[in-house]
C-alpha cells in the first residue's frame, strides 16, 4: 500500500535582527508569504530576562530587536536579510532615526555559518551597489539568547495603529526609507 500523505512538517528557521525601535520591525516582515511569526524582544546582552526599562537605560548591553522565524522552503534567508535592509539606515552608528543609544543601533545576529556567510555577503553587496554614501555599520555578530518582550510590544503597530503610524513619520524613519529604498 502506497502512502500518498504530504510532508507537511515545514523547515522553519530563525533570523535575529536589530534595527532601532522594534515597533517599527515587525510590520516589514509580517508582509510576506513564509513568515511564521515576528516577536519584539531584546538580545546581545549579559543580562538574562531584561524588562524595557532596563534595556532603555543603556545599561544592560541588549538591543531592541526582533526574531523571524520563517518557514525557508517559501523565503530564504537573503530574501529575509533584504527585507531588514530596507528597513533601516544601515549608515547610523548612533541608533535609528528619532530612537539614539546602544539599544536602538543596528545589527545582524546570525544563527549559524551559512547565515554568518550570506550577511556578509549581502552587507558587502549594500556598500558596494548603494543606495548610500557612506559605509554600512551594521555589525553581523553570532546570536546570543533571546528574550520576549512584554506583551504590550508585540505587534505594536496592529494593537495601536494610529500611535504607530505617528511614530513611524515622525521618527523620520518614514521618509528616509521612501527617500533611500523606493526606487530598488
Amino acid at each position: 500500500m502506497e502512502d500518498n500523505t504530504l510532508n507537511t512538517k515545514a523547515e522553519f528557521e530563525v533570523a535575529t535582527f536589530a534595527g532601532g525601535c522594534f515597533w517599527c520591525m515587525v510590520k516589514p516582515f509580517h508582509k510576506y508569504e513564509g513568515v511564521v511569526e515576528v516577536v519584539s524582544g531584546y538580545t546581545g546582552g549579559d543580562i538574562p530576562n531584561p524588562t524595557y526599562e532596563q534595556v532603555c537605560s543603556e545599561t544592560t548591553g541588549h538591543y531592541e530587536a526582533v526574531q523571524v522565524t520563517f518557514d525557508s522552503k517559501v523565503i530564504s534567508y537573503p530574501e529575509i536579510l533584504e527585507i531588514f535592509w530596507q528597513s533601516i539606515d544601515p549608515t547610523d552608528a548612533g541608533g535609528q532615526f528619532g530612537d539614539r543609544g546602544s539599544s536602538y543601533q543596528t545589527a545582524i545576529f546570525y544563527h549559524s555559518e551559512t547565515q554568518k556567510e550570506q550577511a556578509e555577503k549581502s552587507r558587502e553587496e549594500i556598500n558596494k551597489n548603494g543606495p548610500f554614501e557612506l559605509p554600512v555599520v551594521t555589525p553581523i555578530l553570532p546570536a546570543k539568547p533571546f528574550y520576549r518582550a512584554e506583551e504590550y510590544h508585540q505587534d505594536y503597530y496592529r494593537k495601536n495603529p494610529n500611535h504607530y503610524g505617528r511614530y513611524f513619520v515622525g521618527s523620520g524613519r518614514s521618509g528616509f526609507l521612501e527617500r533611500h529604498w523606493s526606487k530598488r
